[in-house]
C-alpha cells in the first residue's frame, strides 16, 4: 500500500497483503503490469478500468478476479471465515472457538480493506495533491472489527453469517484487545480525527508510536491500582509490518563543522548511537465511502539486528542481546514514568525517535516529486498535536540545512509555513519542558539549532520591542533556570504559523494568559479556535445501536451520521409517546447491560432503575474525581443520619469511576484507593442497602467506554474552570442521551449553549475568579466549607481505612491552598446534585431533556472540525472518490 514509500521493487506481501511498487498498483503475488503512468485522470472504478488495460491478456483475468474478491452476501462471508479458520489459522470448524471466529472474521474484513486501501493511496499520489500528517504520540482508536465492520456497511452480512456458523456477533467482538495507544482524551480525540478525514476523503496520515505494551493494564488489588503490561499485540490482525520501510536514528555523539566548497560552513552530526525504526501500517477505513486512509505506528529494533554470539559462547548471556533490548525499551511503554532521570531521557528518546522517523519518511515521499524545496508546505502540513512531537521543527530545520544545503531563511521559511500546533492545556506547569543538558547529551545537533532558533526570534523581537527587555525573557524558548530548560510549546508556537486551541473557553485563555506575550509579537490572526468533535459512527452508531436505529426511524435513514445536525429532526418526536417510550427502554436496556458488566467485574450488584452518575477519564487532581468521592461520602453521611422512613423517599444512585493514573502520579493513585476504600464501605453497609453503591471499572478503555457511555443518566466534568482545555467525553455522554452536571469549563460552556441551559446542571465559580481565589488562599484566609469538613473528620476517624492512606488528599485543600478550589465549589457541587436528584425523580421531564439534548448536539461532530482545520490551517481539499458499482 503506502505506495510511494516504498521500493521500485515488487516484494513479498506481509500476512497476505497483495504486492506494491512504487507507483501504487496493486495485484495479487505473482502477477505482475506495467507501472502506471501520470495519463491517469479519474478515480475509483475508472481508475481500475485504466488499470486494466495495461494488463497483459493472459493475465487479465486473474487480475479482475483479485480486483473484485470479497463477499458480496453471508454466504460469501462465511465461505472467507471458513477459509481462514482452515487455512490462515490451521483449524478445523470442529474446534473453532470465538477466539478463532474473531481471528478470520478479521482476516475476512480485513482483506476487504487492502484493496481500497491500496487504491486510496493510489488515488492520492496520481493527484499529488496537498497531504496532511497528524503526528500525535497517543492513537486511541479502540477495537477494530466492529469499526471496520460499519465503515464498511457489513455487519449485518456478518452477524448473519456467524450465527450460521455457531456464533454470537457480540461474543465474537468481545475476543478482540484494544489498541493499547493511547490513554486519555489527546488519544481519542486523534482517533476520531482519522476516521472522519478518511470518511471526508481527505488525503491524510496519521503518525504515531507502536507501544508493545501500552502505557499498561490497570488491575485493583487491594483497592490500589496496580500496573501490569496490556499484551494487546499477541494477536492484531490490523497491522501490517513494513520490514522495507525502515529509518535509521541516532541519538548521542557530536558535532563536528566544515566549510563546503561555497565557503559555507556545514554541520555533521556524528558518532553516537544508531536505533532502527520500523513501519507498521493499520488500515483506516471511512465510513460510506471507499476512502481508507493510513496510521503509520513506528518499533524500535537494534540497528544490528543482530544477536551476539561470540558474547553469548562466552556466557555474558545479558550483554549478548543488551543492544537490542535497549532500542526495543524505546518503543515499549507510553509515557514511561520520568521521576527519574533515566525515565526523562527515555520519554525524550521515544519524541525524537517518532518524529525523525516520520520526517524521513513525510521528506522521502516530497523529494519524490521532484518538486523545488519552496512547494513543500504547498504539499506537506504537518499538525502537532500538543508539543510530544515539538522536536519535529527542529528536525525539518536540521534535514534542510545539514542535509539538503538550504541556507537559513529559506529552511525556516518552510519550517514555520509547514506546521500547525494544537495546544491541549492552559496549565503551566503541563506545559512540556526538557532540560538543556539532557538535549546536550542525547541530540547535541538539535540543541545548536534550538539556540540559534531563539536567537534569531528574540533579535526580531527587540528590534520590534526594543524598551521591553522583560519580553524577551518571558518569551525565549530557552528558560534561565538552574538548569536551563527548553520550553516545547515556546518552540511550537514560533515555528508554526497556526496555533488553535481546541473550546472557545480554552482558546481565549492560552491568548489572554499563558500565550498572551505571543499574540502581542505575532498578533492576534495566528491564534485560532477549533473546537472538538467525535465522530458519531463509533459514539452512537457502534456504541449505542438501538438509540442509532431509533434516531434513524426519524430523520428518515442514518444520514445523520455523516452530517450531525439532522439529529435535530428528532426534537420534532420530543411529545411522541411510542418515540418516548422506545427511548426510555432503550436506556434501560443500556443500563441493564452495565449493571451485568459491574456485577461481572466489580462483584457489585447495582439497580438498573437506579440513576446512574458516571465520571470516567485520567485520573489527576484537575479533573477532581476527589471532589466527586468526597461528595459521595457526604450523601453517605447524609443517608446515615436520616430515619429508615426518610431514607425510602430519597433518590438511589450508583456513583461509577473509571481511570487510570500515571505511574508516577501518587495522589492520582490515592484518588483511586478512596474510591475503592469508600465502596467497600458503603456497598456492604446494610442501612444503605441500594440506596447509594459506588464502584470503580478497572482499566478503563474505548471499548468499556463504549458499555459504559449510552448507560449514564449524568455525567460529571466538573474540572476546576479554566483547567480543562475543551474535553471530548462530556460530547458523548450527550450524545448517547445521558445529562452532564459540570463547571463552566471546556466544551461544557459550548454545549450549554447548543442544548439550553436548562438542560444541564451547571455548578461552581468562574474562570475569571480562579487566580482571585488561589491568591486569597495563599495570603489571606481559607475556611474549609463546613459540609466538606466533616467530610474530611469522617475519613480521619478511621471510617474509610488508615487515617495516613489520604491525609495527603485532606492536606492539600486543608494546608496546602486548596489549588483546584474543592472548597470554595463543595457546596455548590452539592447543592446542585440535589437538584440532580429532584429533576430524575420527573422522568417525564428527564426524557424530555434528554430528546432535547441529543437533538441539538449536531455541533460537535469531529467531521466539522476537520473541515474547520482543513479550511483554516492545513489548506486541504477532499478528493472526489467514486465508489465501484458492487462494492
Amino acid at each position: 500500500m503506502a505506495s510511494e514509500s516504498l521500493p521500485t521493487r515488487q516484494r513479498r506481501p506481509s500476512m497476505g497483503a497483495p504486492i506494491v511498487d512504487i507507483q501504487g498498483s496493486v495485484g495479487p503475488a505473482g502477477i505482475s503490469r506495467p507501472k502506471h503512468k501520470r495519463t491517469f485522470t479519474g478515480f475509483g472504478a475508472g481508475e481500475i478500468k485504466s488499470v486494466e488495460a495495461s494488463i497483459p491478456e493472459p493475465q487479465r483475468e486473474a487480475w479482475l478476479k483479485h480486483q473484485v474478491s470479497g463477499f458480496k452476501d453471508k454466504d460469501g462471508f462465511e465461505s472467507e471465515v471458513v477459509r481462514h479458520v482452515e487455512t490462515t489459522l490451521a483449524r478445523s470448524m470442529f474446534n473453532c472457538d470465538e477466539s478463532a471466529a474473531y481471528s478470520a472474521c478479521s482476516l475476512a474484513f480485513r482483506d476487504r480493506l487492502i484493496l481500497e486501501w491500496n487504491r486510496t493511496q493510489q488515488r492520492q499520489t496520481f493527484v499529488d495533491s496537498k497531504r496532511l500528517y497528524y503526528l500525535s504520540l497517543e492513537f486511541l482508536m479502540g477495537r477494530a472489527l466492529d469499526n471496520a465492520m460499519l465503515n464498511i456497511g457489513q455487519k449485518d452480512t456478518a452477524k448473519a453469517g456467524l450465527a450460521d456458523l455457531g456464533f454470537r456477533i457480540e461474543d465474537v467482538i468481545e475476543q478482540e484487545h484494544d489498541a493499547a495507544l493511547g490513554n486519555g482524551g489527546l488519544g481519542r480525540l486523534a482517533a476520531c480525527f482519522l476516521d472522519s478525514l478518511a470518511s471526508l476523503n481527505y488525503p491524510a496520515w496519521g503518525y504515531g508510536l507502536r507501544y508493545r505494551y501500552g502505557i499498561f493494564k490497570q488491575e485493583i488489588i487491594d483497592g490500589y491500582q496496580v500496573e501490569v503490561p496490556d499484551y494487546w499485540l499477541d494477536f492484531n490482525p490490523w497491522e501490517f509490518p513494513r520490514h522495507d520501510v525502515t529509518v535509521d536514528i541516532q541519538f548521542f555523539g557530536h558535532v563536528r563543522k566544515s566549510t563546503d566548497e561555497n565557503g559555507r560552513t556545514v554541520a555533521h552530526w556524528e558518532g553516537g548511537e544508531i536505533v532502527k525504526a520500523v513501519a507498521y501500517d493499520v488500515p483506516i477505513p471511512g465510513y460510506a465511502t471507499p476512502s481508507t486512509n493510513n496510521l503509520r505506528l513506528w518499533s524500535s529494533t537494534a540497528a544490528s539486528g543482530e544477536f551476539d554470539f561470540q558474547k553469548f559462547n562466552n556466557g555474558d548471556y545479558e550483554s549478548s542481546v543488551a543492544d537490542q533490548q535497549r532500542a526495543e525499551t524505546i518503543s515499549a511503554v507510553l509515557y514511561p514514568n520520568d521521576n527519574l532521570e533515566r525515565g526523562k531521557e527515555l520519554r525524550l528518546k521515544q519524541q525524537y525517535f517518532w518524529v525523525a522517523a516520520s520526517l524521513y519518511d513525510i521528506v522521502r515521499r516530497f523529494k519524490k516529486s521532484k518538486r523545488p524545496w519552496k512547494e513543500f508546505p504547498e504539499q506537506v502540513a504537518i499538525q502537532l498535536n500538543d508539543t510530544h512531537p515539538t522536536l519535529a521543527v527542529v528536525e525539518l530545520q536540521r534535514i534542510l540545512l545539514d542535509l539538503e544545503g538550504l541556507e537559513w531563511d529559506e529552511a525556516w521559511n518552510i519550517v514555520t509555513n509547514t506546521f500547525g500546533y494544537t495546544n491541549h492545556t492552559v496549565l503551566p506547569e503541563a506545559l512540556e519542558k526538557w532540560s538543556v543538558p539532557l538535549i546536550q547529551h542525547l541530540l547535541p545537533r538539535h540543541l545548536q539549532i534550538i539556540y540559534d532558533i531563539n536567537l534569531y526570534f528574540l533579535q526580531s523581537v527587540e528590534r520590534r520591542f526594543p524598551e521591553e527587555r522583560d519580553l524577551l525573557g518571558r518569551v525565549s524558548i530557552i528558560e534561565e533556570s538552574q538548569p536551563k530548560m527548553v520550553r516545547m510549546a515556546h518552540l511550537a508556537i514560533v515555528g508554526s504559523h497556526k496555533v488553535n486551541g481546541v473550546a472557545e473557553l480554552h482558546s481565549d485563555l492560552i491568548k489572554t494568559t499563558i500565550f498572551k506575550d505571543f499574540v502581542t509579537i505575532f498578533g492576534p490572526d495566528k491564534f485560532t479556535n477549533v473546537t472538538n468533535g467525535i465522530t458519531p459512527r463509533r459514539w452512537l452508531h457502534q456504541a449505542n445501536p438501538r438509540l442509532s436505529e431509533l434516531i434513524s426511524s426519524k430523520t428518515g435513514g442514518k444520514d445523520f451520521l455523516t452530517d450531525l445536525n439532522e439529529l435535530n429532526k428528532i426534537e420534532l418526536y420530543v411529545k411522541d409517546k411510542a418515540f418516548r417510550k422506545a427511548w426510555a427502554d432503550i436506556k434501560l436496556a443500556n443500563k441493564e447491560r452495565l449493571a451485568k458488566h459491574i456485577k461481572a467485574s466489580a462483584g457489585v450488584t447495582v439497580d438498573p432503575t437506579a440513576l446512574f452518575d458516571v465520571q470516567v477519564k485520567r485520573i489527576h487532581e484537575y479533573k477532581r474525581q476527589q471532589l466527586n468521592i468526597f461528595g459521595v461520602i457526604h450523601r453517605y453521611l447524609t443517608l446515615k443520619a436520616m430515619s429508615p422512613e426518610e431514607r425510602k423517599k430519597q433518590q438511589p444512585r450508583v456513583s461509577i469511576f473509571g481511570g487510570k493514573a500515571a505511574p508516577g502520579y501518587w495522589m492520582a493513585k490515592q484518588i483511586i484507593h478512596l474510591i475503592n476504600s469508600v465502596g467497600k464501605v458503603v456497598n456492604n453497609d446494610e442501612d444503605i442497602g441500594d440506596l447509594l453503591k459506588v464502584v470503580f471499572l478497572e482499566d478503563y478503555n474505548v471499548s468499556k467506554a463504549e458499555i459504559i457511555i449510552p448507560a449514564s443518566d449524568i455525567s460529571e466534568h466538573i474540572s476546576t474552570a479554566g483547567t480543562e482545555a475543551s474535553g471530548t467525553s462530556n460530547m458523548k455522554f450527550v450524545l448517547n442521551g445521558g445529562l452532564i452536571i459540570g463547571t463552566c469549563d471546556g466544551a461544557n460552556i459550548e454545549i450549554t449553549r447548543e442544548i439550553g441551559e436548562n438542560n444541564i446542571f451547571l455548578f461552581g465559580n468562574l474562570a475569571e475568579d480562579v487566580e482571585d481565589l488561589r491568591h486569597a488562599h495563599t495570603y489571606g484566609t481559607h475556611e474549609i466549607d463546613p459540609d466538606l469538613n466533616r467530610v474530611f473528620q469522617e475519613i480521619e476517624k478511621g471510617t474509610f481505612g488508615s487515617t495516613q492512606d489520604f491525609a495527603a488528599l485532606i492536606s492539600a485543600v486543608r494546608d496546602h491552598g486548596d489549588y483546584y478550589l474543592v472548597s470554595d465549589d463543595f457546596h455548590s457541587y452539592i447543592e446542585t446534585q440535589a437538584l440532580v436528584d429532584d429533576a430524575y425523580r420527573n422522568q417525564e421531564e428527564w426524557i424530555t431533556k434528554c430528546i432535547t439534548s441529543v437533538a441539538r448536539m449536531g455541533f460537535f461532530s469531529s467531521d466539522r472540525c476537520i473541515n474547520e482545520y482543513a479550511e483554516g490551517i492545513w489548506n486541504i481539499e477532499p478528493l472526489r472518490v467514486e465508489k465501484e458499482e458492487g462494492a
